[in-house]
């Protein structure tokens, strides 16, 4: 189902019924501005029982009238007075009346399987001025609402007001612009919104969702609860760009995952493991269907590069790339599949439970800079460790290549622990991070060119590809050869400063 998105950057003012307006013809860039035109506006907002839409800003409606009738999906985008619009016209949209998917997947993130439901039905009566620029395109536009409104829900009752509002369009738009309006309309006898939007004013107060925020003397259990916070609402947020396969949104959310998986891992006595344990699984199992996803859309980067400035055959650029397509596309549709389960709304239910309430373990009233420095010494130790094995094995083997895959691993959960550790702003544990992080990468393009080198050898000999390719085959894995020892070189020389 086709839709359509923008961004809307506007100002809203409450104001007296009837209140004359400023002339905004006034205001820098506008030389001139069309008839005022009036509509009627019906519009019926959706959400959730809960209000899991309101309570994170959201907004979704059905409405008639004007020029932009259909379905509206308003999202905010962390910038004041900023949001992005989503449309899907009638045309478009089910004909019994029914929410179109394409505005339900970008919020069912946070609906999940909670049934959309009618909660406010709002009437607006608004005149439209668009202001003109030199060129004599519009560049702004103002309203000026009569606002009748209905709240749907229980004890819900009727309201009526007046606004104004002042939006942003066309490329000539200026912020300053939005600046001087702004300034103008206050003078002129606007007032501060009481509401960030017609419905949060029709239903009254909602559940916002809090934002993570540390004191100055946090506990261990305040650091974990809010690190757990900042990485499900990064989970959240890229849930929707998963469900497009936006670039590197499979990436981000399966990061997401992993490091809410490492908070349980690396601070083990701070929360009750016996009720994070569960999670923990469920994120690993989400983790990897995501994984192997992001694994195609990695070895197809990797396929592309390795090739650069080579004479490949169409033959061979196929043997390399071309399977791998397909196995993405497999890949990213049982990631879509596994999004769409009740499995899955049920882990997003549990975190946002485990952050509602979070079950203490016997370090929970830990000073939470103790905690860290016991997460660090702890994954130090392992790392060492498998270092230990690492040495003790012959150089190339099996062994060893696993023992670096290890120490890999290890040194992740290491650089997650300390990025946890990011809001109490000590050098120390940003040192460590630098270092966990070196390691990872370095090992990282170990593990990499392991792979690039066995596709090479099977493609080599599965009889595919003859002739000049195959010489072609050579002189590239003679080169992942090369970064295998570079990237293992790098390694050697930061694992000292561990």
């Amino acid at each position: 189902m086709a839709a359509s998105e923008q961004v809307e950057v506007e100002l809203k003012f409450d104001v007296d019924a009837g209140h004359t307006a400023p002339d905004l013809r006034a205001l820098p860039g506008v030389v001139g501005a069309t008839e005022p035109e009036t509509f009627n506006l019906d519009a019926t907002y959706f959400d959730t029982e809960n209000l899991d839409l309101a309570g994170n800003k959201i907004t979704m409606r059905r409405r008639t009238g004007g020029h932009d009738f259909g379905w509206h999906l308003k999202r905010p985008t962390g910038t004041a007075g900023v949001r992005r619009e989503l449309q899907v016209s009638f045309d478009e949209a089910p004909a019994d009346g029914d929410v179109p998917n394409a505005l339900i997947d970008p919020v069912i993130a946070h609906t999940r399987t909670r049934k959309l439901i009618p909660v406010a039905a709002i009437s607006t009566t608004r005149t439209v001025t668009r202001l003109l620029g030199p060129d004599g395109d519009p560049v702004a536009e103002f309203a000026e609402d009569l606002v009748t409104a209905q709240s749907l829900l229980p004890g819900g009752h009727f309201q009526e007001w007046s606004e104004w509002e002042f939006e942003l369009i066309g490329s000539g738009a200026h912020p300053k612009l939005l600046r001087a309006a702004e300034k103008l309309l206050r003078t002129g006898g606007g007032r501060e919104a009481s509401s960030a939007s017609k419905l949060a004013r029709a239903i009254g107060a909602t559940p916002i969702v809090s934002q993570p925020h540390l004191g100055k003397r946090p506990t261990a259990l305040e650091l974990v609860i809010t690190d757990i916070a900042i990485h499900r609402n990064s989970l959240i947020t890229y849930d929707p760009l998963v469900r497009i396969d936006a670039e590197d949104a499979v990436h981000q959310m399966r990061v997401a995952c992993r490091r809410l998986r490492s908070v349980f891992s690396g601070f083990p006595t701070v929360l009750d493991a016996t009720r994070t344990g569960h999670l923990s699984n469920e994120l690993k199992l989400l983790a990897r269907i995501l994984g192997d996803a992001r694994d195609s859309e990695v070895q197809l980067e990797i396929d592309e590069s390795i090739l650069a400035g080579e004479n490949a055959s169409p033959a061979l650029i196929a043997a390399l790339a071309g399977s791998e397509t397909a196995v993405h596309d497999r890949a990213i549709n049982a990631a879509h599949t596994a999004m769409n389960s009740e499995r899955y709304f049920a882990l997003l239910d549990s975190i946002d439970e485990l952050i509602a309430s979070p079950p203490p373990g016997p370090d929970a009233e830990l000073d939470a800079v103790a905690a860290v420095d016991k997460a660090i010494d702890r994954s130090r130790k392992k790392i060492r460790k498998a270092q230990k094995e690492l040495a003790a094995a012959a150089e190339g083997s099996e062994e060893w290549m696993e023992q670096l895959h290890t120490i890999r691993k290890r040194a992740k959960r290491l650089r997650y622990s300390t990025d946890a550790a990011e809001p109490l702003d000590k050098k120390r544990y940003r040192t460590v991070a630098k270092v966990a992080k070196q390691i990872q990468s370095t090992l990282g393009d170990v593990n990499d060119t392991k792979i690039n080198r066995a596709r090479l050898a099977q493609i080599a000999a599965s009889g595919e590809v003859t002739g000049m390719d195959l010489f072609v085959l050579g002189r590239v894995d003679a080169r992942q050869e090369a970064e295998t020892e570079r990237a293992i070189a790098a390694y050697r020389a930061v694992a000292k400063k561990l």
